[in-house]
C-alpha cells in the first residue's frame, strides 16, 4: 500500500523539480544582491524568498517586485533547503529566475503569493 502524500508536501516536490529543472535548463541568480540587480534592470522573472529571510530583506525584495511586475513565490523552507533544491552546498536566501529555459515554474508560481 501507498501512503497518501499531504498538500504542502505535493506542492514542495513540484516546486523542486521545477526548480532543478530550471537549474538545468534556465537562467537564474542565487543571491540577495545580484537577485536585486536583476530586479532593478528588470530582467527577472520569478523571485523566490526563503522563509526565514529577514523581515526587511523579504519585504524590500517584495517592493522591488512589485515596481518591476515581476512575480513573487515565498518558498517553504529555510534558507539551507532552499540551497539544497538548487544543488547548491550552500545556503540561499534569495533567487531570482531570469530565463525558465524548459520549465513552467514562472506560470504556476508568479500569481500564487
Amino acid at each position: 500500500m501507498s501512503k497518501k502524500q499531504s498538500k504542502a508536501s505535493k506542492t514542495a516536490d513540484s516546486i523542486n523539480s521545477r526548480l532543478a529543472l530550471v537549474i538545468k535548463s534556465g537562467k537564474y541568480q542565487l543571491g540577495y544582491k545580484t537577485s536585486l540587480k536583476t530586479l532593478r534592470s528588470g530582467k527577472s522573472k520569478l523571485i523566490l524568498i526563503a522563509n526565514n529571510c529577514p523581515a526587511l530583506r523579504k519585504s524590500e525584495m517584495e517592493y522591488y517586485a512589485m515596481l518591476a511586475k515581476t512575480g513573487v513565490h515565498h518558498f517553504n523552507g529555510t534558507n539551507i533547503e532552499l540551497g539544497t533544491a538548487c544543488g547548491r552546498f550552500f545556503r540561499v536566501g534569495v533567487m531570482s529566475i531570469t530565463d525558465p529555459g524548459d520549465s513552467d515554474i514562472i506560470s504556476s508560481f508568479a500569481g500564487e503569493s
